[in-house]
């Protein structure tokens, strides 16, 4: 059973002659493991998408199937029960709490579960292995606004693994980061597909969706093409800028 799975997905916006066809009938599946990116031009509808694969929104039509479960006619409720226990985000705009600390943006997800874990002695074990997956832990103490944009986003990143999510979507990661952060970033999300986290990465840019192991093609609000792409690892020319 694929994690996700899509059926002539549309979402249009407006009516009549101002309406606006976002998406027109995706159609694909998604594995468990797998690192995904969605790409295409500004306007091409893979925002759109992603927001409807990360219950942000719904579609106007067809289904989506999440973990064999029809979710199009889920509540507001039930869409942010799934999205705090099985969903973490990654946005270009890091999206991080200002005048609090990197341990506190961590733990915000945490926060927010209904069944509490058990202890803070738990919260800060999760939080500790969220932050050292990422390489910031030396960084737990400082507020998020004394950190660099490159720490900012391996911090969002955290957030996002933090409830050990079933998929991570991260939406333009690398847009606010200079080519050596950025690089960084993709090596991160590259290391945790490696370890069987289920990456959905948004870009307009090829360099950026290369680093996946499949492409979904986006162009006006069409899926056009579904490749697989032999994962762009590191190249060795990069190797210093990881350093």
């Amino acid at each position: 059973m694929p994690l996700i799975r899509v059926e002539n997905l549309s979402k249009t916006y407006g009516e009549g002659e101002v309406k606006t066809h976002a998406l027109r009938g995706a159609s694909f599946t998604i594995e468990k493991g797998e690192f995904v990116s969605i790409m295409g031009p500004s306007g091409s509808g893979k925002s759109t998408l992603m927001q409807i694969l990360g219950l942000l929104d719904s579609a106007s039509e067809g289904e989506y199937f999440f973990e064999g479960t029809d979710v199009t006619k889920f509540s507001e409720d039930e869409k942010a029960k799934i999205r705090n226990k099985k969903l973490g985000f990654v946005f270009q705009s890091f999206n991080l709490l200002p005048r609090t600390t990197v341990y506190e943006n961590v733990e915000l997800p945490l926060l927010y579960d209904e069944k509490k874990v058990e202890s803070l002695a738990d919260n800060s074990g999760k939080i500790k292995k969220a932050l050292e997956a990422v390489g910031i832990a030396h960084r737990v103490d400082y507020l998020s606004n004394q950190i660099s944009g490159g720490e900012k986003q391996r911090v969002a990143i955290a957030r996002a693994l933090v409830n050990e999510p079933e998929v991570i979507f991260a939406d333009e990661p690398t847009g606010n980061l200079d080519s050596k952060s950025g690089l960084q970033v993709m090596k991160i999300l590259q290391d945790l597909n490696e370890q069987g986290h289920t990456i959905i990465l948004v870009t307009h840019e090829t360099y950026t969706a290369q680093h996946a192991k499949r492409i979904l093609y986006m162009k006006d609000g069409q899926l056009v093409a579904d490749d697989e792409v032999k994962n762009r690892k590191i190249a060795d020319g990069e190797n210093d800028l990881l350093k």
